[in-house]
């Protein structure tokens, strides 16, 4: 597991219920170490221990854990490189989702070494679409649900999903439907392409 995904984990747990208790994780996860580096890559055992841990220890199920860390992914300001990676898909949320199939590439072109899932967007209509997600790695279909719902805030947008998994012999396979109910119904965050200066 590429360790972007697990400073991630990181991040959100000490962020949001302290350093104490990440320590406490990684004790428990028996890593020998308290801090996951973001350019390396980890076995993907080390990173289902320190999940499977994080449940135990904060009593959540892993479903809404990994959509409260995919949310955190996108509003927490350290994180704001892959909040800009995505924004470049387009100037409106539903510019954004088109862009979607294309993400692995534009992400390769960054991190050649991270591994994304695969990513396809079914549009039924102009305000109903279905995105697949495919990954060898079990179990984060619903890191991309918090991630889309964070990313509809940050375009202002409202929208409805709904997430529905399954596995086969390549891996996971996941669809969220996606109802966009008002492309406009708060502030967006705003983009700029220079960055924030």
């Amino acid at each position: 597991m590429h360790g972007l995904v697990n400073r991630s984990i990181q991040r959100f747990v000490q962020n949001t219920y302290g350093e104490q208790t990440w320590a406490d994780i990684c004790h428990d996860a028996e890593l020998g170490f308290a801090n996951f580096e973001s350019m390396l890559s980890y076995d993907s055992s080390q990173t289902e221990a320190v999940l499977n841990v994080t449940c135990k220890k904060l009593q959540r199920g892993r479903i809404g854990l990994l959509e409260d860390i995919g949310t955190f992914l996108i509003s927490d300001p350290a994180s704001d490189a892959l909040r800009r990676l995505l924004r470049f898909g387009g100037e409106n949320f539903e510019e954004f989702l088109l862009s979607l199939d294309d993400l692995h590439d534009r992400a390769q072109l960054a991190l050649p070494d991270l591994d994304l899932p695969s990513l396809e967007l079914r549009e039924h209509s102009a305000k109903s679409f279905e995105l697949q997600y495919k990954w060898q790695e079990p179990g984060f279909g619903t890191l991309v649900l918090g991630i889309l719902r964070a990313m509809a805030d940050d375009y202002g947008a409202l929208v409805l999903l709904d997430h529905s998994h399954g596995q086969d012999d390549v891996g996971d396979h996941d669809r969220i439907s996606i109802s966009l109910l008002d492309a406009e119904f708060a502030q967006d965050r705003g983009f700029e392409l220079g960055g924030a200066h």
